[in-house]
């Protein structure tokens, strides 16, 4: 699977590319997202571990797989993921919607509890 993401992050869509320009970097307020990464059994094109955020840019072939996309994001929800997708012709068209979706998602998680043990920060509990 890994080498699989690797060849996914080499063969970006344009719309993963245009995207990849906002969120890499930290550059999305502050969060660090990866690109291609592997959550068995699958892939997602944008994960933000840190908010539990997966983000998903879908091309044409989604709409005849609406099934297996509907499937896919409940498996990632029951891991305790969100899941954002975005069709690329809105990724391409209207970059700023897109990116004011996934701001206010980011801007509305609430603040991760400190754990029993008095310990604060982020830790990877499911919002």
């Amino acid at each position: 699977m890994k080498a699989l993401a690797r060849t996914l992050r080499r063969n970006a869509t344009e719309a993963e590319r245009v995207l990849w320009k906002y969120l890499r970097a930290h550059r999305m307020e502050g969060y660090k997202f990866r690109r291609q990464y592997v959550i068995e059994p699958y892939i997602v094109d944008f994960l933000c571990i840190e908010a539990n955020l997966v983000v998903e840019a879908d091309g044409g072939q989604h709409l005849e797989q609406a099934g297996e996309d509907e499937s896919r994001t409940e498996y990632l929800e029951s891991l305790g993921y969100r899941v954002l997708r975005f069709w690329n012709h809105d990724i391409l068209t209207d970059t700023q919607a897109v990116l004011e979706k996934i701001h206010t998602y980011l801007n509305n998680i609430p603040s991760p509890q400190p754990s029993p043990g008095g310990r604060g920060g982020k830790g990877g509990e499911a919002r």
